[in-house]
């Protein structure tokens, strides 16, 4: 990903694109074919000795303080004259830099695309593994109902193939290029040649444009980009609570020498989580500074500029890493069933209180009525656990009062307060995600 971004990347293409213009242009007659060996042969001078075409665009933009102008004096000097006049011929700086643009975007997002995939493969695997396992679903960090570890993961799996989805839109949507001259109207430069040189990147023509690419399309790219980092740190949130010491259902890997603090060596902290939790911010961030560069004055200004040159390298750069860090620790999560289910014994089977709610109703009892007996019983149940008695259980409180016991067979209850009741449609649940 660092090589997509890197000035010799960009000046490769930049020199890719005005080769591919002149090109077109002796296909419509405008620049000699002698020329354009001429041009084709300074090209290749550059395109053998990137590091030093990126030295010399350098050294002259200190002067010309242009950085497009800069790099074509660099390539004319290689070219000579008279060709070198052809180089450049009917662009505009933007044509060169948002093409160029346009296609390290693509570059990008092709990359994004495949970590996206290995993560979601790493995801499967451990979904599959805990496809049964019980733990307890927590709603306002409460006990809730009984879920499996391996339905947790599967929506993790279903949420990173809707990130999948979005990186696909959203590479679609920014691989576009423009050819289209100073304010867009392709007055020195036919459509055909910017078709033609767009078709050749791998890029689709702008169908308007002013001097440059609107940016509605790159906040989108770069909202996408924000929108994959709130997903990872969703989930980065998700573990480091479930790693907590009255939890500890999963811990990240700590690996063999690695230390936890300076102060407590007893210490395992969620500390990768956390950091990926806090590189999401800086990803926001930039998508917001992506949205303000949508307004430019009339045909172009540069203010986008300045602010694309950072926001972009450095947010693909830093979510690859964040897909890559959330791979590693998907690979070596450590799950601890055993935890999850002494977790799950710690509201006394409380967690069957729908179940049972909507048992009565189907007897026939009004909502109401059935709410407030099961509400009863479950408050004396959490009485019975404060009050430091060890035979809380609120089974046991359900059988022991008659109105609840009078609607029951015996061994009724008993059947319906059972944690496979509520993973009887775990295989489908996997089967609609692909899983």
């Amino acid at each position: 990903m660092r090589a997509i971004w890197t000035d010799e990347n960009k000046l490769r293409i930049w020199l890719q694109i005005e080769l591919l213009a002149s090109e077109a242009l002796v296909a419509e007659g405008v620049v000699p074919a002698a020329d354009f060996e001429n041009i084709k042969a300074g090209s290749e001078v550059w395109f053998a000795n990137l590091p030093g075409l990126v030295e010399r665009q350098k050294e002259l933009e200190r002067t010309l303080n242009h950085d497009v102008i800069g790099f074509t004096t660099a390539v004319a000097e290689k070219i000579g004259a008279p060709a070198s006049r052809w180089l450049h011929f009917g662009l505009t700086s933007s044509d060169v830099v948002d093409t160029a643009f346009g296609l390290q975007l693509k570059q990008s997002a092709e990359l994004l695309q495949v970590a996206v995939g290995q993560l979601r493969q790493a995801i499967a695997i451990r979904a599959r593994e805990y496809q049964f396992t019980p733990c307890v679903g927590r709603s306002h960090g409460v006990h809730a109902e009984p879920t499996t570890f391996g339905l947790k993961l599967a929506l993790m799996y279903d949420e990173f193939g809707r990130t999948a989805e979005r990186l696909a839109r959203a590479q679609s949507s920014v691989a576009v290029g423009k050819l289209s001259g100073a304010v867009g109207t392709s007055a020195h430069l036919s459509p055909a040649i910017e078709a033609q040189v767009c078709a050749r990147l791998g890029l689709r023509p702008a169908p308007l444009a002013t001097q440059v690419v609107q940016r509605d399309l790159h906040a989108e790219f770069m909202n996408t980009l924000a929108l994959t980092a709130a997903s990872i740190e969703r989930w980065a949130v998700e573990f480091r609570h479930l790693q907590r010491t009255e939890v500890l259902e999963a811990e990240e890997p700590f690996t063999s020498g690695q230390k936890g603090s300076s102060a407590m060596p007893h210490k395992r902290n969620p500390i990768t989580w956390e950091r990926l939790t806090g590189l999401a911010r800086v990803i926001r961030g930039n998508a917001v500074a992506a949205m303000e560069n949508v307004a430019l004055w009339h045909e172009r200004d540069i203010s986008h500029s300045s602010v694309e040159r950072i926001i972009f390298p450095d947010s693909c750069i830093l979510l690859d890493y964040m897909l890559g860090l959330c791979l590693r620790l998907m690979q070596g999560l450590r799950v601890y069933p055993e935890n999850m289910k002494k977790n799950l014994g710690l509201s006394l089977g409380m967690w069957n209180s729908q179940t049972v709610l909507l048992a009565l109703i189907r007897k026939g009892l009004t909502r109401e009525a059935a709410y407030e007996l099961v509400q009863r019983n479950a408050m004396k149940t959490w009485e019975t656990k404060h009050a430091g008695r060890d035979d809380a259980n609120f089974l046991e409180q359900l059988r022991f009062d008659p109105e609840v016991a009078a609607q029951f067979q015996p061994g009724e209850l008993e059947k319906l307060c059972s944690p496979d009741f509520h993973f009887q449609h775990v295989r489908q649940r996997f089967a609609v995600v692909g899983l």
